[in-house]
């Protein structure tokens, strides 16, 4: 796996690692010395991802013909995930042994141990104003959302994103599966967060063809969906 991140303790210099990311972490990253972490790791998906790299010409790269394999065993390295991460956060510690009692030896167990053990130590790199966005899919999203709030704590859970990739999807007796979640952490309270805005779309403001008699301004008519009786005035007839 491949792990960009600064050398100097944040100082903006950049390095690119091509290797175990756990390795890197413990050998090259200081604590609370990153701003903002995004990763996309495996998924769990079962299959053999190729051809990172091209050659000059354009040509596929015999030497990352194979990307990685996202299969999962359980055997002496995801073992060894799991009793490190026993050892090095408490909480984790909890749930990975219940999940495990559960679960089992299991490749799905293998997985999340993999998972764990990395996922403590980006906590120990974050900055107390940093924040994390963990890129996954359905297939585990559930777990690792248990192993986040056990590292991180549940209340600097942020948001939970959901990315649709795609409009349409032909699947076999369900519903086509069309999305990734990205869940949104921080390491502490106050995470720094710079506000994106954008100018509205002209379809959105044909949207808005009514003008307020008092005001002047432009306006839409909405439907009121929230659930329950509202006490406030848009509760009233």
């Amino acid at each position: 796996m491949t792990w960009d991140a600064p050398l100097d303790g944040g100082g903006g210099v950049n390095k690119l690692y091509f290797g175990d990311n756990l390795d890197v972490l413990r050998e090259h990253v200081k604590d609370e010395s990153v701003d903002l972490i995004y990763l996309d790791p495996p998924f769990n998906s079962n299959a053999t991802y190729n051809v990172l790299f091209k050659e000059g010409a354009g040509t596929p790269s015999e030497a990352q013909a194979e990307a990685f394999r996202d299969t999962w065993g359980w055997g002496p390295s995801a073992a060894l995930a799991y009793e490190e991460t026993l050892q090095s956060n408490a909480n984790a510690a909890v749930l990975l042994r219940a999940l495990r009692s559960w679960l089992g030896d299991t490749a799905m167990m293998a997985y999340l141990a993999m998972m764990a053990v990395r996922l403590v130590e980006l906590r120990r790199t974050l900055k107390p104003t940093g924040s994390l966005c963990l890129h996954c899919d359905p297939t585990a999203s559930h777990y690792l959302k248990l192993i986040l709030d056990a590292i991180f704590g549940h209340a600097v859970f942020r948001n939970e994103i959901i990315w649709k990739r795609t409009g349409a999807h032909n699947s076999a007796q369900r519903f086509g599966p069309v999305h990734d979640v990205i869940f949104y952490y921080s390491a502490g309270d106050t995470p720094t967060w710079n506000q994106l805005r954008q100018s509205y779309d002209e379809s959105y403001k044909a949207k808005f063809s009514k003008t307020d008699q008092k005001t002047g301004e432009l306006f839409q008519d909405v439907a009121l969906t929230g659930p329950g009786t509202s006490e406030g005035p848009s509760g009233q007839p």
